[in-house]
């Protein structure tokens, strides 16, 4: 079997040591962040985060992402108010860490330079390449757009926080959303005092992170990756 695209291609070679370690990084330094230091970004360094979103991966090259920038004061605490409401009923749905949770910071809405809504786009179920199975690969692919947004700010020294505290169907109601389309994430990016040096609710002691070896497998669910480093042999059959 011919595997040779039959595209155009650039050539399959690897980044410098210098040019990989800042990839990788970016990844490891990444935070959500909710504390800001206001101030502003500039529509150029704007410009190039929405394009890296917008260079995201999407199943069947659907691009299902929609980004919503909220710029008045007054529709900020609108979003405001919708994530307070929430975060009262997810308190009192954590039972026993609930006033624990409202301890927590969960947003910087009405801190942050910037606030976008990212929502799914309508009309998403005529896209059938890669979703007959799996319809959920829209969410997926929204996913990875935030996630490029997030990266490139923090090569910008900007900081981002996904607030996913609220009714989407309030929110989507609030920014005009058409039929079909649905509210997946609100984003805090600007300027921060600094990046949290671990994931903020590790150092709050609301959870860790889990090992490598407890979410790496081989060949089936459960069995041990013992080509990790640090892992212990995979026991004899």
């Amino acid at each position: 079997m011919n595997t040779t695209p039959t595209t155009p291609t650039i050539p399959a070679e690897p980044y410098s040591a210098a040019e990989r370690a800042a990839v990788y990084r970016a990844i490891d330094e990444r935070r959500d962040m909710r504390h800001f230091a206001g101030g502003s970004v500039a529509p150029e360094v704007l410009t190039r985060l929405l394009t890296a979103a917008h260079h995201a991966p999407s199943v069947g090259f659907m691009q299902p992402w929609r980004f919503i920038r909220v710029r008045s004061a007054a529709r900020r605490q609108q979003l405001h108010a919708l994530v307070l409401a929430e975060r009262a009923r997810t308190a009192a749905a954590l039972g026993a860490q609930g006033e624990r949770f409202l301890q927590l910071k969960v947003e910087g809405l009405l801190d942050a330079a910037e606030v976008f809504a990212v929502a799914l786009a309508d009309g998403r179920e005529a896209h059938v390449f890669g979703r007959r199975t799996l319809p959920e690969m829209d969410l997926a692919s929204v996913a990875c757009a935030i996630q490029n947004l997030w990266l490139a700010a923090r090569a910008e020294g900007l900081g981002l926080g996904w607030v996913s505290i609220f009714d989407p169907a309030e929110v989507g109601a609030l920014l005009g959303l058409p039929p079909g389309a649905r509210t997946v994430a609100l984003l805090c990016l600007g300027p921060v005092h600094g990046f949290y040096e671990a994931p903020m609710l590790q150092q709050e002691r609301w959870a860790q992170r889990a090992p490598l070896s407890a979410v790496v497998f081989d060949e089936g669910w459960g069995q041990g990756a013992d080509w990790l480093p640090g892992a212990s042999a995979a026991p004899a059959a």
